[in-house]
């Protein structure tokens, strides 16, 4: 019996995340997976030179290939660094959540009222002395 006490306890699933109310996703690879692939669908409503857009679709391409290599979820946790994988479902559906607030404040567009003048002048850089 002990030969098998090893294999009884990595075919355990996990219990609980540790995080106060992040609770357990039950099959959390294939959620992931549809998230990422919906973030990227959804992104791409957004115009092409938009920062945020290649950002967010940067990011949700390569968790995608991350998420598509590895089976294992410690393995996808390890290579992402951005925590749990309950963590990383949680950051996907917030993104989701960011992207149509985005399409609504336009943050590509001019802005309305040109910004007063030194507005983007930091701790004196652009002056002379």
């Amino acid at each position: 019996m002990r030969i098998f006490r090893p294999l009884l306890q990595a075919a355990k699933l996990k219990e609980t995340t540790g995080l106060y109310g992040v609770p357990v996703h039950p099959n959390p690879r294939p959620h992931l997976i549809s998230l990422y692939q919906r973030i990227i669908h959804t992104a791409e409503r957004l115009p092409a030179a938009s920062a945020y857009r290649q950002s967010a679709e940067a990011l949700a391409k390569h968790r995608l290939a991350v998420v598509e290599k590895h089976e294992d979820v410690s393995a996808i946790e390890q290579e992402i660094q951005a925590g749990q994988i309950e963590e990383l479902i949680e950051q996907a559906e917030d993104e989701l959540k960011l992207i149509p607030k985005m399409m609504d404040l336009k943050p590509w567009e001019p802005l309305e009222e040109p910004a007063p003048a030194g507005q983007w002048e930091y701790f004196g850089k652009g002056r002379t002395a």
